[in-house]
């Protein structure tokens, strides 16, 4: 699934991920314009489409042009990553600097990433395996710690509320991009299919066996009208770690 299957060479892949991506070869390529090309076909397709061979014929070039540049689909996929958060900030300031404090820049953080992932939803398949330490995932990282620099965390704390943020932020998208996937393959909405499907399981849940499920799941239902909103879970989880970061950051306070 995620693409990065090979074992690439972490001399190379460094050197690929931190060099000049704008100088141009023979071929008239240049690493930059491949990773678009790349970007724009897994935008399109999804991450299993994007090859050396299908990234060549979008750019009208031979395939072998490519391996001038890009050794293989796993340094090619970690360039599309770097590349990728590179758009996510203005600069490196961006979080820290949004008035309301910690609490205010963690939520644009959130909603930077959850966007994010919503244009580049092939990126799910790929993130939570082992980081890509380029530059603009190193720039991610520094911006996404600011806000947290100096409000009584120590490193590793500030580390854990940013993974703890990230990782809520991944897990919300995914259900998120998975429904959008199943209603394209489907053609039918949740609030079609919950309409459809809603009646049925009520004469087939046994309420005295499951009080509490089939309490709380019609109720949610028809709030939600479907199964489940990802939007809102990604939301009203993203309030409650920050009351508990808040608690934490409290308790350091003399």
């Amino acid at each position: 699934m995620s693409g990065r299957k090979g074992a690439a060479d972490p001399a190379r892949s460094l050197a690929l991920l931190w060099g000049s991506h704008g100088r141009t070869g023979r071929s008239g390529l240049t690493i930059r314009s491949i990773v678009e090309a790349a970007i724009e076909l897994a935008d399109a397709e999804g991450l299993e489409a994007v090859s050396m061979r299908q990234v060549a014929e979008r750019l009208r070039v031979g395939t072998m042009s490519l391996y001038t540049h890009v050794p293989g689909k796993t340094e090619l996929v970690d360039l599309m990553i770097d590349t990728a958060y590179g758009r996510l900030y203005d600069d490196v300031d961006a979080p820290s600097s949004r008035p309301g404090g910690w609490r205010e820049a963690l939520r644009f953080v959130a909603a930077r990433n959850w966007d994010l992932y919503l244009r580049h939803p092939w990126m799910l398949q790929v993130v939570g395996a082992r980081p890509v330490l380029g530059p603009n995932a190193s720039l991610k990282y520094e911006a996404e710690l600011r806000p947290l620099d100096g409000v009584g965390l120590s490193d590793v704390e500030m580390d854990s509320v940013l993974a703890l943020i990230l990782t809520h932020v991944e897990g919300t998208a995914r259900a998120h991009a998975g429904k959008a996937r199943v209603q394209r393959e489907t053609g039918m909405t949740d609030a079609e299919w919950w309409v459809a499907n809603a009646p049925l399981l009520g004469k087939v849940m046994d309420g005295g066996r499951f009080p509490v499920a089939a309490r709380v799941g019609e109720a949610a239902g028809q709030e939600y009208e479907a199964a489940s909103d990802p939007e809102r879970v990604f939301a009203f989880g993203l309030e409650r770690i920050l009351d508990g970061v808040a608690v934490l950051i409290a308790g350091r306070r003399p």
